[in-house]
C-alpha cells in the first residue's frame, strides 16, 4: 500500500522547475521517494566532505530526473538554499542535467540515457580491485532500459558478479507506450542478477527490497525493479503526455501547489 508520500519534496521540485522554467516534473516525482530513502537510510556519505573515499556511490543514469536529486541534496545538506535558487541561471551549479564538476554529492555528468549504468559497473569493478567496500547504486528508466549499453553492462556485471553494485529501474511505463511487450524483471533475471520488483512509491517496500540487499565483492549483483507513476502525487500530472517537459502556467503551479499541500 502507498502512503506517506513526499510532499515537501515534491513542492520543492515543482519551486526548481518553475523559477527556473525548465526541468522534468514528471519523472522526478515518480523517483522521488526512491532517492530520498537511498540518502536517508542507505547510502554510507557525508555532505561536508562529498568525496570522502568511504562513500558509496550513486549514480543517476536517468539524468532528466535530476531535480529529484537536487531537493533531496539540498534536504541532506549537499547543496542549500541558494544553490536552488540558481538553477538553471547563469552562474548556478544546477543545471537541467547533474553535472559532477559542479554539484556536490553528483558522481557522474548524466542525461544522455544509457551512460549511467555502464559507468557505475566500471566504478563498482575499480572498488574491487581495490579492495574497497564502497557500495555503488544506479538508477535507470524503464526507456532507457531500451539502450543497448544498458544490457552490456548488465551482462558485464553479472558475469563479473559485481555484488556491490544495485541497480534500481524506475519502471513508469514509458517504454510501454512503444514497447508495450517488455518484461523487464524477466529480462534482467535472464541476465543473471537477482531481481525484486516493488512499488516505487511504498515506503515499507522500498526499505524492504533495500534491507534485503547483501552486497559482497563477488555476489550476484541486485536490481530493484519499482513500479512507478510520472507525476505521482498530483492527478493532473500523473501519466504521459504533455506534461513530461512542460512548465506550468502561474495557474497551474498554484493548483499543482493546492494539492501537495493537502494532508
Amino acid at each position: 500500500m502507498t502512503a506517506n508520500l513526499n510532499s515537501d519534496l515534491r513542492r520543492a521540485i515543482l519551486d526548481l522547475v518553475y523559477k527556473g522554467r525548465d526541468g522534468h516534473i514528471p519523472s522526478a516525482f515518480s523517483i522521488v521517494d526512491l532517492v530520498d530513502h537511498l540518502y536517508g537510510e542507505v547510502l554510507r556519505v557525508d555532505p561536508r566532505a562529498p568525496q570522502w573515499p568511504g562513500r558509496d556511490y550513486f549514480i543517476l543514469s536517468k539524468g532528466h530526473g535530476c531535480v529529484a536529486l537536487y531537493a533531496v541534496l539540498r534536504k541532506y545538506g549537499f547543496l542549500n538554499d541558494r544553490d536552488l535558487e540558481g538553477f538553471c541561471r547563469e552562474g548556478g551549479l544546477l543545471g537541467e542535467h547533474p553535472d559532477c564538476r559542479k554539484v556536490p554529492g553528483v558522481e557522474a555528468s548524466t542525461g544522455s540515457l544509457g551512460h549511467g549504468m555502464p559507468l557505475a559497473v566500471g566504478i563498482a569493478l575499480g572498488l574491487r580491485i581495490q579492495g574497497a567496500d564502497n557500495r555503488v547504486v544506479t538508477l535507470v528508466g524503464d526507456g532507457e532500459c531500451q539502450e543497448g549499453t544498458i544490457w552490456e553492462s548488465a551482462n558485464i556485471a553479472a558475469n563479473l558478479r559485481l555484488g556491490q553494485l544495485c541497480a534500481v529501474v524506475d519502471w513508469n511505463g514509458s517504454a510501454a507506450q512503444l514497447m508495450p511487450l517488455d518484461d523487464l524483471p524477466a529480462k534482467w533475471a535472464a541476465f543473471g542478477w537477482r531481481v525484486r520488483v516493488i512499488d516505487g512509491h511504498s515506503h515499507e517496500e522500498i526499505r524492504s527490497a533495500f534491507a534485503s540487499w547483501c552486497p559482497a565483492p563477488t555476489a550476484q549483483p541486485q536490481v530493484i525493479v519499482a513500479r512507478t507513476v510520472k507525476g505521482k502525487g498530483v492527478p493532473l500530472l500523473e501519466g504521459h503526455g504533455q506534461w513530461h517537459h512542460r512548465i506550468p502556467s502561474a495557474e497551474e503551479y498554484r493548483a499543482i501547489t493546492e494539492v501537495l499541500s493537502r494532508p
